[in-house]
């Protein structure tokens, strides 16, 4: 083979073999039940013992329960992943229950693991998510109970509740654990906090409009 064939066809292969692993890779038995006891770090949990796993191993109740939405957002997310039923390692699937109050918010945010598909329940959300640099294109869209959406993996997105009532919607992740970064408590409330002469120029505000953002996430500093 050519060295321009050779080199070809080894790009071609690093290219698609990269994209056998795009998602949460496929388990290779029946489950993988997570054990939360072991002190091993791997990708993922270590397999339970299969002659210890229970059918409460892929069990959970209470995702039907309200949310308490009097947090200053105004919505709660009800997480249904692997930390909450261990049964879902390596299964590649998890969901969530969201509650919003009238004008209640879940505030821009993306899931670095995971592809989300959104159905709304109960009331009316507006929801969007935005591309990746350079075109940064909002799409956006009011739904209506029974209305689906999805949010692409990685992208930063929200769902606002705008109606007069409270609202409800449940979402589907393509990951046993999609991850959230909120966008404002990971800019302005890391841990040490980002520096205000950063903030300030790449937001293209005065240091004092950075400090008062911090504070609302540092108030006891």
């Amino acid at each position: 083979m050519a060295p321009t064939q050779t080199f070809l066809f080894l790009a071609f292969l690093a290219i698609t073999s990269s994209l056998c692993f795009a998602s949460d890779p496929s388990p290779l038995q029946d489950f993988c039940v997570a054990d939360n006891t072991s002190n091993v770090f791997v990708n993922g949990f270590v397999c339970k013992n299969p002659a210890m796993v229970t059918a409460n191993d892929f069990f959970l109740s209470g995702i039907n329960k309200l949310g308490d939405t009097s947090s200053p957002p105004g919505s709660k997310v009800t997480p249904a992943n692997v930390a909450q039923i261990p049964g879902l390692n390596t299964l590649g699937v998890s969901l969530a229950r969201i509650d919003y109050a009238p004008g209640g918010l879940n505030p821009p945010h993306t899931h670095p693991h995971a592809t989300e598909i959104l159905v709304v329940l109960k009331g009316t959300l507006y929801v969007g998510f935005v591309t990746s640099n350079t075109d940064n294109k909002l799409f956006s869209k009011v739904l209506y109970e029974g209305d689906v959406f999805v949010f692409p993996q990685g992208l930063i997105h929200y769902q606002f509740n705008h109606g007069p009532s409270n609202a409800v919607a449940f979402v589907g992740f393509g990951s046993q654990n999609p991850g959230t970064i909120t966008i404002a408590n990971a800019v302005f409330g890391s841990k040490p906090p980002i520096s205000d002469n950063v903030l300030a120029k790449a937001f293209q505000v005065s240091k004092e409009i950075v400090d008062k953002l911090q504070a609302q996430f540092w108030p006891d500093n």
